[in-house]
């Protein structure tokens, strides 16, 4: 059976294996400790990562100490059938966490974790949008009376935005891509600049905090990279701040 899956190999070598159309009634505890029976007879496994989210089902990845044993691994597993389903094998598109943790340093770590996150969020921002243009519907048609007066062209105003909702998809604030300023909400009254520079300041490439003189509880911090802005969102969104630790909202400023 392995030979005749063999071929489905598309990404180049390294040291984490890609397992797909795993049994997805299987608990999760289960199935990893199934996998890691498996593969450990092909090499030291650093680390396994299975989750039971719905995107996530039937799939894992397995972290070799070395890329030999992934060869091994996928060479021998290939077709394997666990819980009356076969093994789909390929290697990992991209370096885990647990590989870089022991090859690189604690920087190198970290620019590994913000890009993997930066990359998470620009999907689920697509994913987002896509998912608003597949619910818009289009405009219900209705017989008009040819004898009625046409409405000129300029009776709406310049500048307003229709009102239905299939004229444009908004993506939700948690969904937005990154970039490199975030927007805060749900502040204390009593957050000025040099609070707030003393909670975001820290994070790589700071700029600055700018308040709204206008408008209580929010503002906008500005970064010289998407890297520094993630790192930040990533640390502080939810964080409870004042008297009554009430949780802050982070996200991207919206484009």
């Amino acid at each position: 059976m392995a030979a005749a899956i063999q071929g489905g190999i598309t990404q180049p070598p390294n040291s984490t294996v890609y397992v797909k159309n795993l049994q997805e009634r299987i608990k999760i505890d289960d199935l990893k400790e199934a996998l890691t029976e498996i593969f450990s007879e092909y090499g030291t496994v650093i680390d396994l990562v299975a989750k039971k989210n719905l995107k996530a089902r039937g799939q894992a990845f397995v972290v070799f100490e070395d890329v030999e044993s992934a060869e091994r691994a996928i060479k021998e597993v290939q077709g394997f059938e666990l819980f009356e389903k076969p093994m789909l094998l390929d290697y990992a598109k991209t370096r885990s966490d647990a590989t870089v943790q022991k090859e690189g340093d604690e920087e190198e770590f970290e620019l590994h974790k913000r890009k993997r996150l930066a990359e998470k969020e620009r999907k689920q921002a697509h994913q987002a949008a896509e998912e608003q243009k597949r619910l818009k519907r289009p405009a219900v048609s209705t017989a008009v009376d040819a004898t009625a007066p046409r409405p000129a062209k300029a009776a709406r105003g310049a500048g307003l935005k229709s009102s239905n909702p299939a004229a444009g998809a908004v993506v939700p604030d948690e969904y937005l891509p990154p970039n490199k300023i975030l927007f805060v909400q749900n502040l204390p009254e009593d957050y000025d600049v040099d609070g707030l520079t003393q909670i975001f300041g820290r994070f790589e490439g700071f700029r600055e905090v700018r308040l709204v003189p206008s408008r209580k509880g929010i503002a906008f911090v500005e970064y010289e990279a998407e890297a520094g802005a993630i790192s930040a969102k990533e640390s502080t969104s939810g964080m409870g701040l004042g008297a009554e630790s009430k949780p802050i909202k982070v996200t991207y400023q919206r484009q």
